[in-house]
């Protein structure tokens, strides 16, 4: 039985992800805050044939994530954990996002993404096997004026992410850090502004699986926009000012 931890899985990517790995032979433990959205993705998933468990939860709630983390991992060992949860943050109709927004997009984005990751880490590590994918965008690469703790959070969890992984990968523990484009989801359809090269939500957890399968350090999509953003930092500041004002956006 292959045991996977989704957060943030009642839409978007996460459901995406937990539909694309739903199977018999599976055992599915979903987490996110909306109840009635997370059982009907884990409904799905048994329509599947797999074992899906809704968790309903908040991944700023350190101590209630490690007790589930510690729970699940004691019935069946965890095999995967996808850290996905997260919050888009940014200011309404241009303006600078507030000090309350900004708090609340880091410690959901980045805090409540340790609070996933480090105890799943020590439970894997006891063991000398296991997978971690956190995701973070390409945002940290490219950060946007329009969402700035939302890019640093992201940012964080590349570094974290990538410097964790060549400590523990001798160890038996594989972290990839997932970095999408614009992907169709409840939480892009908050923001209004240009989108090149989207994609469905189910087309990109076919390449994220792919990439973890494979082990990849930085699973990163679509290629041309993934090229793009990691060249961006290299860029004079006028020239990266001038590049990133086409990607501006407000929420709706």
């Amino acid at each position: 039985m292959r045991t996977i931890v989704i957060t943030g899985a009642s839409s978007g990517i996460g459901a995406a992800l937990a539909r694309h790995y739903a199977a018999a032979g599976t055992r599915l433990i979903l987490v996110a805050r909306n109840a009635t959205r997370l059982e009907r993705v884990a409904e799905e998933c048994r329509a599947r044939g797999a074992i899906a468990e809704a968790a309903q939860g908040d991944t700023r709630d350190r101590a209630a994530i490690r007790t589930l983390l510690r729970e699940v991992d004691a019935r069946t060992p965890i095999d995967l954990v996808v850290v996905n949860a997260a919050i888009n943050g940014g200011g309404r109709e241009g303006r600078v996002e507030t000090e309350e927004t900004a708090f609340e997009t880091a410690d959901t984005n980045y805090t409540g993404s340790l609070n996933v990751m480090l105890p799943a880490l020590s439970l894997m590590l006891e063991r000398g096997r296991g997978q971690i994918a956190l995701m973070s965008s390409l945002a940290a690469y490219a950060p946007l004026a329009d969402a700035p703790t939302y890019s640093g959070a992201k940012a964080a969890l590349v570094a974290h992410g990538l410097a964790l992984r060549q400590k523990v990968r001798p160890l038996g523990v594989k972290i990839s850090v997932v970095t999408p484009g614009y992907v169709k989801t409840p939480m892009g359809g908050e923001l209004k502004g240009w989108r090149p090269l989207e994609m469905s939500a189910d087309r990109a957890a076919v390449v994220i699986a792919r990439g973890l399968a494979r082990d990849r350090d930085v699973v990163s999509f679509p290629l041309p926009l993934a090229v793009l953003a990691r060249s961006v930092l290299l860029l004079p500041e006028w020239v990266r000012r001038i590049s990133l004002s086409a990607f501006r956006f407000n929420k709706r």
